[in-house]
């Protein structure tokens, strides 16, 4: 009897130890494919690149498809700079924007894509598309013609 209970106790725990094993591999190729899928554009505009990670939403990854792009750059109200992609972006599953200094948004009434070198808040119709990683401070010194391409890995 007590032969039976211990194998049955081993078996037992194989299993578990199985099942944990299966639950960390899972985990890690979840966590790989984020890695992956971790989209990042970079902005060039004669001696200045700025850096944006952008978010998982809809209208960030349709932005992304469209890269690389050269397109006329903007000014706009005292805190952002704008430029239409040749594409407008669907928003669902993108968030409402509450923008800062860095933030790069959407503004689906008009098509454009802003980046804000200003605090600006809450706008409807205003959709995050992701944040600035460096170079915030260089924004509202873009002019001209700037190029937007996909950051390698």
């Amino acid at each position: 009897m007590k032969g039976i209970k211990f194998l049955l106790i081993t078996v037992i725990c194989l299993f578990t130890v199985s099942a944990c094993k299966e639950k960390q591999t899972a985990n890690q190729k979840t966590m790989s494919q984020k890695e992956k899928t971790t989209m990042k554009i970079q902005v060039e505009n004669n001696q200045t690149t700025i850096l944006y990670k952008l978010n998982e939403s809809d209208g960030a990854k349709q932005l992304y498809e469209q890269l690389p792009l050269k397109v006329k750059i903007e000014n706009f109200n005292t805190n952002e700079k704008i430029f239409y992609p040749p594409k407008k972006l669907d928003t669902k599953n993108t968030p409402m924007a509450n923008a800062k200094a860095g933030t790069l948004a959407y503004y689906a009434p008009w098509g454009n894509i802003v980046m804000f070198y200003g605090d600006f808040g809450k706008g409807q119709g205003l959709y995050e598309l992701g944040n600035v990683i460096s170079g915030k401070n260089d924004i509202q010194n873009l002019k001209g013609t700037i190029t937007i391409a996909k950051l390698d890995q």
